[in-house]
């Protein structure tokens, strides 16, 4: 109508105003010295939350009391006045205290690498906003690059995702409400993946690095979790091994390989295969196929308390249905699963994500978005995935959970890698974990992990204030 066309610009701008208000505050306002204290909170003081990261006392608790909608990772939009819901405020705030924080530790020690820098340029290298080709890692070599990628390319890529779901659906989405979604609530997979990114890594600096990230090392993972009663994928256990090619002579076409087990830098497995479940949703040719599991742990809230094994809890499930011919199961379709049920709901990918170079700007060479989770059958010989059930769910998510517990309970969010094999004594394994992990677009409640990241958000900032009152030093 002719009074939303006159409007928009002005939501747009406010929307606009409150991500830059919202990301100072965090960085160098009043939000960076002092308490994080949200509305909820019990403590007898104020909250320190600005009334713009604050829900309207007339937003419902419940986004049209739908609690089915209110699970959904990546489709806000389809829930209507979600932009005005409480669950939205609590997502943005935490947001933008966690890419303020960025900034913080972007110097500092990482718990994987020399430096947080360091970490997010190798993680970008090969990572581009879709239709641009350009890896990230071009834009965060150092703070004001990263500073100035922030502060221009978060909100016109906001404000083009906007319109483009606009054209997508007809004028059926609001370009407003779409807006505020993309910059203040992000809930694309590479807005979740940085989120956690950036929680794990405030953990672990202002922690001291905890034990459990040393799970982080393929090797340490498979040696404390054999420790521990984890079934981890199996390993050979022999001082190395001598690789030659059948024709080549003269010294050529022989490589040697000596194993972690006895101090060397490569774990020598056999190669593990799908199970019976797994192969009959997969094409020929399909690379080791792996359910993705994500849990957290509210005992990395005070690492200096035990935790009990019902402080972890699994949050999603995503099968990854690796392509024909892929080498690993990166390269597949991201089929969600409901950790109630097993069932395998639908599918979707981000490899849109990963098309880099020049060529991908053109038009019709990169899609701005991946389908919305509406991918049934695995498109590598039109195999039907949706609507079957993966078998015995709780047994896996319980095992994660318990491993969790077992392994890095001091860590906030987990990433399982859990296989089906076809191995007989060892149908269920983990091959590995990821500390720093992202959801592979799986749907999860978001209430709940949104409660456990403002708590944690509220922990990490009261340490930090300790850490500048007493001029630490991190190594």
């Amino acid at each position: 109508t002719m009074g939303q066309a006159i409007s928009l610009p002005f939501k747009l701008a406010s929307t606009t105003l409150t991500f830059y208000r919202g990301f100072f505050y965090y960085l160098c306002g009043k939000g960076r010295y002092t308490s994080y204290l949200p509305p909820s909170s019990s403590s007898s003081e104020s909250t320190t939350i600005p009334s713009y990261l604050q829900a309207p006392s007339t937003a419902t608790g419940n986004v049209n009391d739908d609690a089915e909608n209110i699970t959904i990772s990546s489709s806000s939009w389809t829930i209507s006045n979600f932009s005005k819901s409480p669950l939205f405020y609590q997502h943005a705030r935490v947001h933008l205290y966690s890419l303020a924080s960025a900034f913080y530790l972007y110097n500092k020690p990482h718990y994987r690498k020399l430096s947080y820098k360091q970490d997010i340029v190798d993680n970008f290298a090969n990572v581009a906003i879709p239709g641009t080709g350009l890896p990230l890692s071009l834009f965060v070599w150092n703070k004001p690059l990263a500073l100035g990628l922030v502060c221009t390319a978060s909100p016109i890529c906001s404000f083009i995702a906007s319109i483009h779901l606009w054209l997508k659906t007809r004028g059926k989405s609001s370009i407003s409400n779409e807006y505020a979604i993309r910059l203040l609530a992000p809930d694309d997979w590479f807005s979740y993946w940085r989120l956690n990114c950036r929680v794990a890594g405030m953990h672990a600096l202002l922690n001291d690095i905890p034990a459990g990230y040393e799970m982080e090392n393929k090797w340490t993972f498979l040696e404390e979790g054999s420790k521990c009663d984890v079934p981890v994928s199996p390993y050979l256990d022999c001082p190395a091994i001598v690789v030659k090619h059948r024709n080549e002579e003269g010294g050529l076409g022989i490589h040697f390989y000596r194993n972690a087990t006895d101090g060397g830098d490569w774990i020598i497995q056999e190669r593990i295969l799908n199970g019976d479940w797994v192969t009959q949703h997969l094409p020929q040719n399909a690379p080791l196929s792996t359910f993705r599991v994500i849990t957290q742990s509210r005992g990395a809230l005070d690492v200096s308390k035990k935790c009990a094994v019902e402080d972890v809890t699994a949050l999603s499930c995503v099968f990854r249905a690796g392509r024909m011919g892929a080498l690993t199961d990166h390269d597949s379709i991201l089929f969600d699963v409901d950790v109630n049920t097993g069932k395998v709901l639908g599918g979707t990918t981000n490899a849109h994500w990963y098309r880099l170079g020049l060529h991908e700007v053109l038009p019709g060479r990169c899609p701005w978005r991946s389908s919305d989770h509406d991918i049934t059958h695995h498109p590598d010989g039109d195999i039907p995935v949706s609507g079957s059930v993966v078998p015995n769910i709780r047994e896996m998510l319980h095992l994660v959970e318990t491993s969790h517990w077992k392994l890095c309970p001091d860590v906030p969010l987990v990433g399982w890698d859990v296989v089906l094999s076809a191995d007989e004594k060892l149908p269920v394994c983990l091959l590995e974990v990821n500390l720093s992990c992202n959801f592979f677009r799986g749907s999860f409640d978001r209430k709940v992990y949104l409660d456990f990241l403002e708590d944690m958000v509220g922990r990490l900032q009261e340490m930090r204030l300790m850490a500048d009152r007493d001029g630490k030093k991190f190594k």
